[in-house]
């Protein structure tokens, strides 16, 4: 039989209270920090808030297979496309922070919210940013062989008269419009819904020019139908010898990168964002994802988180600015 002497029961009720109180505080905190030091076990979901089949999708693939072998779990790649990314990430915001729901996004994550009012989220406050994956210039592209055979002569010409420029997406927007500005060359910004159909309007004459990807002009440039003229690189490009960059051309203030980020829902632990990324690291030593991202002229970054969010708020600020002196209205 249980023998309690019942002139200390009381202390002894006190005591086990102040144990049941002190288990109910620090358990969760606990648990979290447990979770955090094993993740992941189990299945990791890779959101590509955009079209299957473009290059954001096909490097999703790419490194989550590596990710799979690194972590023994499966990467799943989801697609979910619409409003330029906006659906996709929206869901990321709402998803629990443990780090099993993440997302591989564009430079256009940042740039969404300068010219969109209906975008149902703050593209830094409400995600955790993990780290820049790679970054690759702009380029302008021109028809070959057409009345814009070099840059120079492009700047020339958009002084004299207007010259259409087409973009597909923001981040391609607001560039058309920081070469308007710096240049001081008179545009007529065309709207487009896709990298390709704008590819092809260019080789077909239906437009004079546009602002693209290194990815998206590539197979165009190879076939000998369209030349990139200008690019918004420190230094040439080798796969496209006749892009002089815009600071060569004595406009230095014409920078625009096209990036790759990684974000999760905001509150993710610190111990996963840094498992995150120091296995994307090792994912990129992978030689097929190396070959990938240099075929793009993209630079592998994989900056601290620090330095990503230091990023991102010097990109959201300086779109806006163009923005803004451009009188682009959200719409």
């Amino acid at each position: 039989m249980l023998n309690i002497n019942l002139q200390h029961a009381p202390r002894l009720a006190l005591k086990l209270a102040a144990v049941a109180a002190s288990l109910l505080m620090t358990s969760p905190a606990v648990n979290a920090a447990d979770a955090a030091a094993t993740w992941p076990t189990k299945p990791v979901t890779l959101m590509v808030p955009y079209a299957g089949g473009g290059g954001t999708d096909i490097l999703a693939r790419l490194v989550g297979s590596k990710l799979a072998e690194i972590w023994g779990q499966s990467v799943i790649v989801e697609n979910k496309a619409g409003a330029n990314g906006v659906i996709g990430s929206a869901e990321i915001a709402r998803s629990a922070p443990d780090g099993y729901k993440v997302m591989l996004v564009v430079g256009s994550h940042v740039i969404n919210p300068i010219l969109t009012k209906s975008v149902p989220f703050d593209s830094l406050k409400d995600f955790t940013p993990i780290t820049l994956l790679a970054a690759s210039p702009m380029v302008l592209v021109v028809q070959k062989d057409g009345k814009f055979p070099d840059l120079e002569t492009f700047i020339k010409k958009g002084k004299e008269a207007p010259i259409s420029v087409g973009y597909s997406e923001g981040a391609t927007q607001l560039t058309g419009e920081l070469i308007r500005q710096k240049a001081g060359i008179k545009v007529v910004p065309v709207p487009y819904k896709g990298g390709s159909p704008l590819m092809i309007d260019i080789v077909g004459g239906h437009v004079d020019s546009g602002v693209t990807s290194v990815l998206t002009a590539l197979p165009h440039v190879k076939s000998g139908k369209l030349d990139v003229i200008g690019t918004t690189a420190d230094k040439r490009l080798e796969m496209y010898p006749n892009g002089e960059t815009f600071k060569q051309a004595g406009y230095p203030e014409v920078e625009a990168l096209s990036w790759y980020g990684l974000f999760g829902p905001k509150g993710m632990p610190d111990e996963v964002v840094r498992k995150f990324r120091e296995s994307m690291i090792q994912a990129t030593q992978d030689p097929t994802i190396a070959k990938k991202l240099a075929e793009q002229g993209a630079t592998i970054y994989l900056n601290s988180q620090a330095d990503f969010i230091k990023f991102l708020e010097g990109e959201k600020i300086k779109w806006a600015n163009v923005a803004k002196a451009g009188n682009i209205q959200q719409e």
